[in-house]
């Protein structure tokens, strides 16, 4: 019988090590084919900093037109995030609470602008509060004109943007256990306190995902902008319609202006999954 145990680990020792090699040559396969997407994405982002220097990007920024197309992204950006976290937070209260025969149907309805073409929702818009439109002249009597101006710009960013903070606030919502808002009703509290001493608490990653990513979206928006909202300098001209502008006027601006927003959204995205990553390490200590 020991000679048997003797003779059979040659064998399982070759087992072993084939298995091993196996395993290697399986990862390093599977690892290669995650470079092409890697370079995919990395090539065209570290190409727009090649041509660039600090002192050239500085040179660019100090253009009038770049200054106002980044105080203008600026503004309108931190608006709509402002009008999604006001309006968007009781439309993804509702959608997480509520279960009628409509829910899919208004579950749909807030997906959509996020699957339209940009230039859609920017014909959209124009149909609706176009100057020739009832609402737009209704407006007008009011002495209000929505179309191609800085109000436009931000419709338009919310109208793309907010029903990503929608989804985002409402998967948050439904990640709280209903048996711990039950227990808080059979103290006594009502359904204000459990969402603002529960529910928020407990959702506030996913409504601070969704503000980044409603910001994200925001800055970079551009067809909608510019069929609604047109393209004038220091009125209407985002950072992105600055860009477009850019590449026949003058392209160093547009480079310089492309390295700002992905410097502004990769850092922003990193200390988001910084902040959202530690606070899930000390969850799980805890």
């Amino acid at each position: 019988m020991q000679s048997e145990l003797t003779q059979s680990r040659p064998y399982e020792g070759y087992a072993n090590r084939t298995s091993r090699l196996i395993r290697r040559w399986r990862d390093s396969l599977w690892q290669a084919l995650t470079l092409p997407m890697f370079a995919f994405i990395g090539i065209p982002i570290a190409a727009i900093f090649l041509g660039l220097t600090p002192e050239a990007i500085w040179r660019s920024l100090q253009t009038p037109q770049a200054i106002q197309a980044i105080r203008l992204s600026a503004l309108t950006s931190f608006i709509t995030v402002s009008v999604s976290v006001i309006l968007g937070t009781p439309v993804a209260y509702l959608l997480y609470r509520k279960r009628s025969r409509f829910q899919h149907l208004l579950d749909t309805l807030i997906d959509l602008p996020t699957v339209l073409p940009p230039a859609v929702a920017g014909v959209a818009l124009l149909i609706a509060f176009g100057r020739a439109t009832p609402i737009g002249q209704r407006l007008a009597e009011l002495g209000i004109q929505l179309p191609f101006t800085t109000a436009a710009v931000v419709m338009a960013q919310t109208f793309v943007a907010a029903p990503l903070y929608i989804k985002s606030a409402a998967l948050g919502f439904a990640s709280v256990g209903c048996e711990i808002r039950r227990a808080a009703a059979l103290d006594g509290a009502n359904r204000w306190q459990i969402f603002r001493y529960i529910v928020l608490p407990m959702a506030w990653q996913s409504l601070v995902s969704g503000c980044m990513l409603t910001w994200s979206r925001a800055m970079g928006e551009f067809g909608a902008t510019i069929i609604f909202a047109g393209n004038l300098p220091g009125r209407t001209q985002t950072m992105p319609l600055a860009i477009y502008i850019g590449l026949e006027v003058d392209l160093h601006t547009a480079l310089s202006l492309s390295a700002i927003l992905i410097i502004f959204s990769f850092t922003t995205l990193l200390m988001l999954k910084t902040v959202l990553n530690r606070h899930t390490d000390d969850t799980l200590v805890e």
